[in-house]
């Protein structure tokens, strides 16, 4: 009856029915007292409550029947995990790989432990204790490298990186680290093939297209780069940082589609002005209608900023433009934010003006013996 019961509550468990799986959890405990077995589900069941203690405390008693049970201590472990207590918690796994000799999971959790405990030399031993036993795991050496990458040892990362990246091409962090690392190394070209697969993964995240024409304007290829910010305007019209870039690059080339960008620009930025406070306006509302204690309900749960935030960065230029309701002349903010940061300075040339130094032998004669025979 008892092992039927906690059947019964493990599978109810798995469908998400925590009651019945509570009630026939303490059918099976009722029925035998020393079933560990119960005593671990119906540990779960608190584990996925959030009452860590009480799910602590059946675990141990699990343990106090069978010492050796798996799921106990790997349980008791993750639970220790998720207080903080990190020291129990490695003794709990580290007892665990005792008895199951190269178990993945357990590895993981040991190695993961380390990691959190800033032990990064055993930290790293784990992990590679661990590929040997899953080398093809994008997410173990995707981790490998974070690690390295931690301690400043870029050259490892990469390697660990483009090995995940191997195993699993789709993963957007994996891409947009190695794409920053070849942008860090001056490999425009090789940076924008990460970032273009990346935009065929995310093709209405707009950061993926700005980085690639970034990358070309900072190879020196500005025609490509024009032609890349004027397919991201034709997608995305009103992204304000596409419309600085064209005109910052048009300014730059001199082009005549300067004042139509900068018209445009204008356009956006009183539009996204416009909607920011809507939303301003909807959150104070919303405010005023949970604060009178009324029966409204309100709109939105909190009040959202509004207003454009002042940057602090110096204005790189201002381009005027004239006001058709007004006839005044308005400047128009093209300042704008690099999204792979700011250009590397430019190299400085060894010319300097020349000076000209006055003769000190102009007032002096010459001797007879320095004249030409």
């Amino acid at each position: 009856a008892s092992t039927a019961a906690n059947n019964l509550s493990f599978l109810y468990f798995l469908k998400g029915e925590s009651n019945e799986a509570e009630k026939y959890a303490d059918q099976a405990i009722e029925s035998d007292r020393y079933n560990q077995c119960a005593l671990v589900n119906r540990g779960n069941i608190h584990f996925k409550a959030g009452e860590l203690e009480k799910a602590r405390d059946y675990y141990q008693e699990s343990l106090a029947i069978e010492s050796g049970c798996a799921e106990a201590l790997y349980n008791l472990g993750l639970t220790f995990k998720t207080m903080g207590n990190l020291d129990n918690a490695l003794e709990c796994f580290e007892k665990l790989h005792t008895i199951l000799n190269n178990c993945p999971e357990v590895i993981y959790q040991i190695a993961a432990l380390y990691d959190m405990k800033q032990d990064i030399q055993q930290s790293v031993d784990w992990f590679m204790h661990l590929i040997t036993i899953v080398p093809t795991d994008p997410g173990i050496l995707s981790q490998i490298g974070a690690i390295y990458d931690q301690d400043s040892d870029r050259s490892q990362a990469f390697q660990y990186f483009l090995e995940s990246h191997k195993y699993f091409p789709s993963d957007i962090s994996t891409i947009s680290w190695l794409g920053a690392f070849y942008i860090d190394g001056q490999f425009h070209e090789k940076a924008i093939q990460y970032f273009e697969r990346a935009s065929l993964i995310e093709p209405q995240e707009v950061k993926w297209q700005l980085m690639i024409a970034s990358c070309y304007r900072r190879s020196g290829n500005y025609q490509q780069s024009l032609a890349t910010y004027k397919k991201i305007h034709m997608r995305f019209p009103d992204n304000v940082e596409c419309l600085k870039f064209l005109v910052r690059i048009c300014t730059d080339l001199g082009l005549k589609e300067l004042q139509e960008y900068s018209n445009k620009l204008k356009k956006a930025e009183k539009s996204k002005e416009l909607r920011e406070q809507r939303r301003e306006n909807s959150g104070r509302k919303s405010g005023r209608n949970r604060g009178s204690g009324g029966s409204e309900r309100s709109n939105s749960g909190q009040r959202q900023p509004s207003g454009r935030q002042n940057s602090g960065r110096k204005q790189d230029q201002e381009i005027a433009i004239r006001d058709t309701n007004s006839g005044r002349k308005k400047p128009v903010d093209a300042t704008y934010s690099d999204p792979i940061g700011d250009l590397p300075p430019r190299p400085r040339t060894a010319a300097r003006s020349r000076v000209v130094e006055d003769d000190d032998f102009g007032d002096e004669e010459l001797g007879d013996d320095l004249l030409p025979e």
